[in-house]
């Protein structure tokens, strides 16, 4: 059997809704799809988008700031169980992680922190120093540690907004971002770390090192038209499941968000 996975920030879940292109989801033959970014609470949705016919959907929302964060899943089949956000209270309260516990595999959804906003000195210049860095770093290694210990039981499938373009090839101008959050060398020896536990970056195992492949564009400039992007988004499986990888891509025709759906199918 396969099943077909599909992954998308929507940047404001009530804002893309009420967009032309959120028929995107009533068009998707995906068995799961897994969103970040929501920013609301299912109360405050529409019925028909936080209850879809023909879906079961699963909600974990900031109650640390309205409008903040937030994920959501939305799935065909019922998940033998639910869980959100990390078991450590330091990572809890912002909406980031569903994990949905499935036959063949456990599933989890992240939206996991970006860095912030770059601190100045006392003289108001940059430092190079990022406000959130420290914290995302940590919520990095309490989610490896968190998977690694689900992963005794079954496989994993990891998806969501990483906030971190992993290799050069990952982002139009690598040079000129080299001490932006997201390309930090922290950062991307995090997903060094990730990959060599035997998390399986499954667009890159389908397509190579192809070029000019994104999933997010700034809003500004006009970025997305000129394909000035980062790949932050990604479908990650522990080694287990490599061989199960059919197909993975990027869904850049999408619009509605500055990021676009990415996918992942799996033999299963």
């Amino acid at each position: 059997m396969q099943v077909k996975l599909v992954s998308w920030n929507v940047n404001g879940l009530r804002a893309v809704t009420a967009k032309p292109e959120w028929c995107w989801f009533e068009k998707t033959d995906a068995h799961v799809v897994a969103l970040q970014e929501t920013k609301a609470t299912p109360e405050q949705l529409d019925d028909s988008v936080r209850e879809p016919m023909g879906w079961q959907a699963y909600w974990s929302s900031s109650v640390v700031k309205k409008g903040y964060s937030g994920v959501a899943v939305f799935s065909r089949s019922n998940p033998l169980q639910v869980r959100a956000e990390l078991p450590q209270t330091e990572f809890q309260g912002e909406g980031r992680l569903l994990h949905l516990e499935f036959p063949k595999f456990h599933f989890f959804n992240g939206y996991f922190p970006n860095g912030g906003a770059e601190e100045l000195d006392a003289d108001g210049k940059p430092t190079g120093r990022f406000k959130r860095v420290p914290y995302k770093m940590k919520f990095f290694e309490a989610f490896l540690q968190h998977v690694e210990e689900y992963r005794k039981s079954n496989p994993i499938v990891v998806c969501g907004d990483f906030n971190i373009a992993h290799r050069a090839i990952d982002l139009a101008r690598p040079r000129q971002n080299v001490n932006s959050t997201g390309f930090l060398p922290e950062e991307r020896a995090f997903l060094d770390r990730f990959t060599q536990a035997g998390y399986v970056d499954t667009f890159r195992l389908v397509h190579g090192d192809e070029e000019g492949r994104y999933s997010w564009w700034s809003y500004k400039s006009r970025a997305r038209a000129k394909n000035i992007g980062w790949r932050i988004d990604y479908f990650f499986v522990s080694r287990e499941l490599a061989d199960n990888v059919r197909d993975a891509w990027i869904e850049d025709n999408v619009f509605g968000s500055d990021h676009c759906p990415v996918g992942l199918c799996l033999e299963v």
